[in-house]
């Protein structure tokens, strides 16, 4: 082991662990609470394993999955005017993935003449060692430093950085949370953040439903693969037996809680063995597990989840659909 704490992964990038700040149920946990008993759910960030996390970039791709593109087409926009504003010492982001939106930041860094570091965290290895590469090729002037670790495990041991600070939470994560956790993570970041630091924060808006739920149930059944991924993911973590052709995918919008939930449905009766925990689970036809909720925000409800949490909002961006919102904010100390 060496003395220094960046870890060599298989090739020159490093990454720096990032331990826990508090307690978060492993895998076994989950699965105990979620799936031993109705209403059976499990949470969404097992769907990131490396296959997963390809699925993800496809999803991004398709033609009905609007908020990947309105989201990157806002960082084209306004990226210029994000950096004018904030001239970040570092770039932060949490739940890095590909970097692939972020990459219009650092072009607008170019643009400008402004260097900065680069930190991503994400929970997949393998995703952060691809990523830094890609970068490091493709912007030499660029310092990454990858941090490998579990935002929802807290942020208390996130290195602190001398200078300012621009966190990125896009990709409309922040909807994965329910409306009281939003605000703890909000709550919780800010504890990580200096006076002056910044906050990038992408949030799904609410619309017309044919649209949400087409997002989620695209026609070339990559979200499916997606979801029904997660089942492989419990096959090969627990030595479990899951058929996936035995579930299909299932995703639509709860206009009471103004969410999308996705579930995998079971197609028949059935058993599953998990091997390494020495349980089964009995599925009958049309039982279902939660796997994720997404909720969707309007204007208002989108700039109050960050002034309710102490955040002062400089910019407020948004396309004319209004489909999504990038909203720019800042935290000062009183």
């Amino acid at each position: 082991m060496p003395d220094s704490p960046l870890r060599s992964l298989e090739a020159s990038p490093a990454y720096l662990p990032i331990a826990p700040a508090r307690f978060v149920p492993d895998i076994i946990d989950d699965v105990r609470d979620g799936l031993l008993s109705k209403p059976r759910t499990l949470p969404p960030k097992y769907f990131y394993d490396k296959r997963g996390s390809l699925l993800f970039a496809k999803i991004c791709d398709t033609p009905e999955y609007y908020p990947t593109r309105t989201e990157e087409q806002l960082l084209k926009q306004y990226s210029d005017d994000i950096i004018r504003q904030v001239k970040p010492d570092e770039i932060l982001e949490l739940g890095s993935g590909t970097s692939r939106k972020t990459r219009r930041l650092f072009e607008a860094c170019e643009r400008n003449g402004h260097t900065c570091n680069y930190a991503p965290f994400d929970v997949c290895a393998p995703m952060l060692e691809m990523t830094a590469e890609e970068l490091h090729a493709d912007y030499r002037w660029l310092t990454v430093t990858p941090m490998l670790g579990d935002y929802y495990a807290g942020l208390e041991n996130l290195p602190a950085h001398p200078g300012r600070r621009l966190f990125l939470f896009i990709g409309s994560t922040i909807g994965n949370f329910t409306p009281a956790e939003a605000g703890l993570f909000l709550k919780d970041l800010q504890k990580r953040m200096r006076s002056g630091d910044f906050l990038l924060l992408g949030i799904d808006r609410v619309k017309d439903k044919e649209v949400l739920n087409a997002a989620y149930n695209d026609k070339q059944g990559i979200t499916a693969d997606f979801n029904l991924n997660l089942l492989q993911v419990l096959n090969r973590e627990l030595n479990a037996d899951f058929d996936t052709s035995g579930f299909r995918h299932h995703a639509g919008f709860d206009e009471n809680n103004s969410r999308i939930e996705m579930r995998l449905v079971s197609t028949r009766q059935q058993t599953v063995e998990l091997g390494r925990i020495e349980e089964s689970i009995v599925f009958g036809r049309g039982d279902d597990i939660l796997t994720e909720l997404s909720h969707k925000f309007t204007f208002t409800g989108a700039e109050a989840l960050l002034t309710d949490c102490g955040y002062s909002i400089i910019r407020h961006y948004q396309p004319e659909n209004r489909y999504f919102s990038l909203l720019l904010s800042q935290y000062l100390e009183n």
